[in-house]
């Protein structure tokens, strides 16, 4: 990466954050950015790996061609589900069919959620769905992300196992209050004599990171993780790196990866640090690169990046799975 360009990001995110001044020569080490305790780090030429605790839930494991490779620290499948589950508000219901007896039946369904994140439906005792759940409450609910529409094997998916049974008259206000704070336009319906709210109470949870990554988590660990906070700007700040960070990308993947790739591009992200997907003449292969603290918000992901960039331009490594 030319001086040009590293000042170029330094300005991006205000010099303060990088810890540069102008006198000082990029290649050195600013002293703001925290480099990871070597005792704790084994590099190699690919890879750096990180002897800290995993955080990741007992029960998600990995599988293909990177389940052997450096462990990177990301959040648990208890976080990463509840986190999709909070920024989608639709997904596909399974119910039992009493039609067909075993046989699943599929129906779209708008969803809100309690303070657990346990999915809330406001259905009609007219539609089908409904009667099935009458007759068996036992339901799946799969969530998808939008990006699952152009890539859907790569993108991340939950289910959510459970009975679904109506919510006690003395929660309905709670829940009513909640469900339409999500879903405004249910407001014409929502009082209409033949619906009602029910509520899924969860047995257990299946999450899907993408390839290689995917796993069982516990109701009660769903129940206690919290949503990433960068949930809500994640996308904004995605699109943003992908567009006006585009060499800072390549410089990572060459020097933390050893990868010239023809495309670098960022496709989750969180307060852990990202995905990357790099674009090759011969391949496309994926990686994680965790940034060197814990960030918060759009202005600390952003000195995360600077700060992992200024790492690179000075041949140190950083966590990663490239």
């Amino acid at each position: 990466m030319t001086s040009h360009a590293l000042w170029r990001l330094a300005d991006y995110i205000g010099i303060e954050h990088v810890g540069l001044r102008p006198t000082e020569p990029f290649g050195t080490t600013p002293s703001s950015v925290e480099m990871f305790d070597r005792s704790r780090v084994r590099c190699h030429p690919v890879h750096c790996i990180d002897k800290r605790s995993n955080m990741s839930s007992s029960r998600q494991h990995h599988s293909g061609p990177d389940s052997e490779g450096p462990d990177v620290p990301e959040p648990s499948h208890a976080e990463r589900a509840k986190t999709l589950v909070y920024l989608q508000s639709t997904g596909g219901l399974s119910t039992l069919s009493r039609k067909q007896p075993g046989w699943p039946f599929g129906s779209v369904m708008p969803y809100g959620l309690d303070d657990e994140g346990q999915p809330v439906f406001l259905i009609s005792t007219m539609a089908m769905h409904t009667q099935n759940l009458l007759g068996d409450p036992r339901a799946s609910l799969l969530v998808t992300p939008p990006e699952s529409r152009s890539d859907p094997l790569g993108a991340a998916r939950v289910t959510l196992m459970g009975s679904v049974t109506k919510v006690p008259e003395e929660e309905a206000v709670e829940v009513r209050e909640r469900y339409l704070a999500r879903h405004a336009n249910a407001s014409y319906w929502v009082d209409f004599q033949d619906f009602g709210f029910f509520r899924m109470a969860l047995a257990d949870i299946y999450f899907v990171g993408g390839f290689g990554s995917m796993g069982w988590v516990m109701p009660d660990d769903y129940a206690g993780a919290a949503v990433d906070p960068l949930a809500d700007e994640a996308s904004n700040l995605i699109r943003e790196f992908n567009t006006e960070q585009a060499e800072t990308l390549l410089l990572l993947a060459r020097v933390f990866g050893n990868v010239e790739a023809q495309q670098a591009t960022v496709t989750a992200l969180d307060r852990l640090g990202f995905h990357l997907r790099l674009t090759t003449p011969g391949r496309m292969q994926g990686g994680r690169v965790a940034f060197a603290n814990p960030v918060r918000n759009a202005s600390e992901v952003r000195a995360g990046l600077a700060g992992l960039a200024v790492q690179a331009n000075a041949g140190h490594q950083a966590l990663h799975s490239l």
